[in-house]
């Protein structure tokens, strides 16, 4: 294992990974500086950096390439605290678009990054309350809380990946926000439970980490610098094609034929699904999720059928007919399993409950 503390490959991977991940948070704030998520990326990077950073000052490290970083050892460590509640932020933003963070998540995010710091401060100052019980499960606790942001944000990247409906951004999901999930929460876990001390007192646990965060930085920035050009989706889409041509299988499709999906009223299916809705209209499912993207506007297939649901339902709960039908039931007909779902659908798309919209128009 000597090998992988070599001085100067260390050093090199550091800076690899360092100049890697700027480059992606430039690249990405350009793109789109207004938007919360790039500003989220861009200090989730710089804390990213702050990480890498605070292992270039351990005693382990060469003197020729050792960091003297102890007047901003305050700042790096409250930004490398923050890394995992950023990044689950950030997979929200990105992957639940127009739903409203849980403030209990929040609240906790704020409290283990408080914590830290105050656990920070209290070790500088060799504080009494170092040395009991209550202090080392109060860690205990924060780095659960680490671990537990890092999932939320691994499952908010896969949650709905079927229903995304822009093909670039399923892949990413998968090559670069899942693969990066993966391994902050193999790296927090490795920091708080693993390595005694953290990597910075264990050489090749350090290296092992480094490395492993020179190789993804290098091919996110290779993937986000060619992903315009070479898209595996297109790949997919064009041999999907030439399949399809070969077998003679019709490949029109307009809106007259998604009519069918409004006219028989198959939104109100529960639990309807974008491939079992293509096997209902007997169109090839990359079609339909092209169709439903560019030509109606829609980003997620959930949120097409939430559209078509409550706009049933609206003429449902004024409807003469229907009047003193429960809306629990009318939330039932239109395709949903509970009532939770249709509220905030609801509420969401008409700005109102279905209680409050039906008082309206009585």
């Amino acid at each position: 294992m000597a090998h992988l503390i070599n001085p100067l490959l260390l050093y090199a991977a550091q800076i690899v990974s360092i100049l890697s991940v700027l480059l992606l948070a430039t690249g990405y704030f350009k793109t789109d500086p207004s938007s919360t998520s790039s500003k989220i990326f861009a200090t989730l990077s710089v804390f990213v950096v702050f990480y890498l950073l605070s292992g270039m000052d351990a005693d382990h490290i060469d003197s020729q390439f050792r960091l003297n970083l102890e007047s901003w050892q305050v700042l790096i460590n409250l930004g490398v605290s923050a890394i995992p509640g950023l990044f689950m932020v950030y997979c929200f933003l990105i992957f639940q678009e127009g739903e409203k963070f849980p403030i209990p998540l929040g609240i906790a995010f704020s409290l283990q990054v408080f914590s830290d710091f105050i656990v920070d401060s209290m070790l500088r100052v060799n504080d009494r309350f170092v040395e009991s019980d209550l202090f080392g499960w109060s860690i205990v606790v924060m780095d659960i809380l680490q671990l537990i942001f890092v999932v939320f944000a691994i499952y908010w990247t896969l949650k709905g990946w079927r229903a995304d409906l822009v093909a670039d951004r399923r892949i990413l999901r998968w090559f670069i926000i899942g693969l990066q999930g993966a391994l902050i929460f193999a790296v927090v876990f490795l920091e708080n439970f693993l390595l005694v001390g953290g990597s910075e007192s264990n050489a090749q646990g350090q290296a092992i980490i480094v490395y492993s965060l020179a190789l993804l930085t290098l091919s996110m920035l290779v993937v986000a610098l060619r992903f315009d050009f070479v898209s595996l989706s297109n790949v997919i889409r064009k041999v999907a094609e030439s399949t399809s041509e070969e077998s003679g299988a019709p490949l029109k499709f307009d809106e007259d034929s998604f009519n069918i999906f409004k006219k028989e009223q198959l939104y109100r299916e529960a639990g309807l699904t974008i491939a079992t809705l293509a096997q209902k209209l007997s169109m090839p499912e990359y079609r339909l999720r092209s169709f439903i993207h560019k030509q109606l506007g829609f980003r997620n297939f959930n949120a097409m059928l939430h559209q078509y649901r409550v706009e049933d339902a609206s003429k449902l709960l004024i409807d003469n007919g229907s009047i003193s039908v429960p809306i629990l039931t009318i939330a039932l007909t239109v395709g949903y399993q509970s009532i939770t779902p249709f509220n905030n659908a609801f509420r969401k798309i008409k700005g109102v409950t279905p209680s409050e919209y039906r008082k309206q128009h009585q």
